[in-house]
């Protein structure tokens, strides 16, 4: 196993890992910047199909750090890989505007309005939700439509709590019509194994962080790659002792991963 501080490739979760809604946390730039120093690169992965990429490397200029589109893998470019030999099928977009352009703009025929020669019903987080929406979802799972699902988060962090993420809204219409999607990104091993291929290195050059076992640290788990589970998000001692999902290490927060990385020892405590 390559030590942590020799790992060249860092797949960041950012919502409750680097930031929590627009408050970023107090090791973040640090962090970064220690990468930056010692010629490692992050790469941010998001299982949050609401935004592009554009609207992450505005958010994240905004809370001082610097980005460009390439840096990001969303569950989004997920999606279009795996929904590749699709691209003649008509896709009902359960989600965001900017969810739907991106697929549009990738090739694929996609509308929003209940039509009959619809395909696919492909369920993203939506901060745009209508109960129309929930509707049209219910008579295409009717009607036998393949169901696909960006991701499983329960929920999305804010800086206020949590609000419903596209797990929920899947759960939702599983209790209306039986019907479960398949899922794409996390914890899928795809993304992180996509954006690894994407770097030019190799899983064992390669460590995950998030604050999620069921997403971030299932993901990395099942892509073969070291991981890092951080406190300062969804998960806590409680569900880490629950779960049968196990991080390579525990951390408190960015902060203390920094502190490993530039004193290049990780305490007892946080090895699993």
């Amino acid at each position: 196993m390559t030590p942590l501080h020799e790992k060249k490739l860092f797949l960041l979760d950012m919502d409750g890992t680097l930031y929590l809604g627009d408050q970023l946390f107090a090791g973040t730039l640090p962090f970064l910047e220690h990468l930056k120093k010692t010629g490692a690169r992050p790469i941010y992965l998001t299982n949050n199909s609401s935004k592009g990429a554009e609207s992450y490397v505005e958010k994240l200029h905004r809370l001082g750090i610097a980005s460009v589109p390439e840096d990001f893998f969303t569950s989004v470019d997920a999606a279009i890989e795996y929904l590749a030999p699709c691209r003649n099928q008509k896709i009902y977009l359960f989600g965001t505007r900017s969810f739907f352009h991106q697929m549009q703009q990738s090739g694929f025929r996609v509308t929003d309005r209940l039509e009959d020669d619809i395909q696919i019903l492909l369920c993203g987080f939506d901060t745009e939700l209508t109960f129309q929406k929930l509707e049209d979802a219910c008579i295409l799972l009717g009607r036998g439509v393949r169901f696909v699902a960006t991701n499983p988060d329960w929920v999305c962090p804010t800086e206020y709590g949590y609000v419903p993420d596209c797990g929920s809204v899947c759960e939702m219409l599983f209790r209306a019509t039986g019907r479960r999607p398949e899922v794409i990104g996390k914890p899928q091993p795809d993304m992180a194994l996509l954006a690894i291929a994407k770097a030019g290195m190799t899983p064992e050059d390669a460590v995950l962080i998030g604050d999620r076992l069921y997403t971030d640290i299932a993901c990395g788990a099942a892509a073969g790659i070291d991981t890092i589970l951080v406190l300062s998000g969804e998960s806590t001692m409680q569900t880490l002792r629950e779960s049968d999902v196990k991080p390579t290490y525990l951390m408190q927060d960015i902060r203390q991963v920094l502190t490993c990385l530039e004193t290049e020892v990780i305490p007892h405590e946080a090895q699993l």
